[in-house]
């Protein structure tokens, strides 16, 4: 099997593709997305990566696929895996299919839920929260945007024993294109959901990093893994990163239907560019989808900002107070409550990354950029509120100040950028069912 790279529009070398075409693989495929970038694309139903990234990746590996009559398969599709996302890989694909006479059957899995489900569900206590999360309630689900489930192997495998050459999927979890695929072919759980493992980032298994394509061999006991490019090598090492990736436990990863458990893994180098793991092992549990939810937390406008002056620089903390207080009077004598709207001021060269954290917070920078951001009831307050804080930052006083024009550089014009609706994850939760294709209908077209 073969992933092509990290997340679908991030791009691979055409070369590695058609080197793993020469394997003849029994799959190619890439994972569509993740949660890693924020919950505006879950949100606002837009897609991560640009529609002309992602037909130049979907465009290879889709004519890939049908010349040699093997399945391809894209997971998360759109970066959040909704409606919406699904529905702009499927045009990117019959677009494609278009310019190059291609024809298929594909098949559509969404993992948009409905809220009347979900409240069902809830009202039935088959909602569960993870780790320290709250009780979900009604409430918090009538606020959401978009809910989607993260759908396991299972509506895979029922596409692909349904004929279905081209699967595209909503949310799911990152492992299961693969692992449906090598459970297709007949092979255990444990080494199955190993190789969707090593396969959702693709060459994040390899040395040096690279946004490359993988090859993954999986048999009864063990998985083998090997890069495309003969420029990249996967060592023990390199693998065991991989498969600690985003996992809470360097031994456990909990997937729909059961855990894995790499307690009694070996990890041994077969050459100096391939790897095989064995020892995996696949304990059944009670089965749960993961959601995830995203609401609107308001409206929002940046400005950025940027001194280099020395005699700032050393008070910059009773200086930011300054702008907040005086920023917070401009706003008053507009009639907007301060409950409507909320500044924050990010200092990036001195402690903007890690805040409270930063291990080194008095060692003066030579420059500082400041983002300021309003997050607002409407986007007329928080453009509103911007401003007025933005020309405090720019035209105060402060103690020794020499330079009596402007304090701060900005590199735009206009200075206020508007971002409009901003959202916020609101699920850390699990649902318990029976039948694991039951929240992700299927949908096959001709194409």
């Amino acid at each position: 099997m073969m992933s092509a790279s990290g997340i679908l529009g991030y791009g691979f070398p055409e070369a590695s593709l058609q080197a793993a075409l020469a394997l003849k693989p029994d799959m190619i495929g890439v994972d569509g997305g993740s949660s890693d970038p924020g919950p505006h694309y879950l949100g606002s139903g837009k897609t991560l990566n640009s529609r002309l990234a992602m037909k130049r990746d979907l465009g290879l590996l889709l004519r890939g696929a049908i010349a040699n009559g093997i399945p391809m398969m894209v997971g998360t599709c759109g970066g959040a895996g909704g409606t919406p996302h699904l529905a702009a890989c499927a045009d990117i694909i019959s677009e494609v299919a278009a310019e190059h006479g291609l024809h298929f059957k594909m098949a559509l899995i969404e993992a948009e839920q409905e809220k009347g489900f979900l409240l069902e569900q809830l009202e039935a206590g088959r909602i569960k929260p993870l780790g320290n999360a709250p009780e979900l309630r009604a409430a918090d689900l009538e606020e959401a945007v978009r809910v989607v489930g993260m759908m396991g192997p299972e509506p895979y495998l029922e596409a692909l024993r349904a004929g279905a050459q081209v699967i595209l999927g909503g949310r799911g979890t990152d492992p299961a294109p693969w692992a449906a695929l090598a459970m297709h072919h007949g092979l255990p759980p444990a080494p199955a959901w190993y190789a969707g493992k090593i396969l959702e980032c693709a060459c994040n298994a390899a040395i040096p990093k690279k946004h490359d394509c993988l090859m993954v061999t999986v048999g009864e006991d063990y998985v083998e893994t090997e890069p495309l490019n003969p420029e990249l090598r996967c060592t023990p090492l390199s693998v065991a990163v991989q498969a600690l990736h985003e996992n809470a436990s360097p031994i456990i990863r909990y997937e729909p239907g059961g855990v894995v458990d790499s307690s009694d893994c070996r990890i041994e180098a077969l050459t100096d560019r391939r790897v095989r793991i064995t020892g995996m092992r696949w304990t059944e549990r009670p089965y749960t989808i993961k959601l995830e939810g995203a609401r609107q937390a308001g409206y929002s406008a940046i400005a950025i900002a940027a001194t280099r002056d020395p005699g700032l620089i050393g008070q910059l903390d009773s200086f930011m107070d300054f702008v907040r207080e005086s920023t917070a009077t401009k706003v008053k004598a507009l009639g907007i409550a301060p409950e409507d709207y909320q500044l924050v001021l990010r200092l990036y060269g001195r402690d903007g990354v890690m805040g409270a954290w930063e291990p080194h917070p008095d060692e003066a920078p030579t420059e500082v950029s400041i983002i300021a951001e309003v997050v607002a009831r409407t986007q007329d307050i928080a453009n509103a509120a911007l401003s007025l804080a933005r020309v405090t930052l720019l035209h105060s006083d402060f103690p020794g100040r020499m330079c009596r024009e402007g304090n701060m550089a900005f590199p735009f014009s206009p200075s206020d950028i508007e971002r409009g609706a901003i959202y916020e994850f609101m699920l850390q939760h699990v649902i318990e069912i029976d039948d694991p294709l039951r929240m992700f209908p299927i949908r096959y077209e001709d194409v």
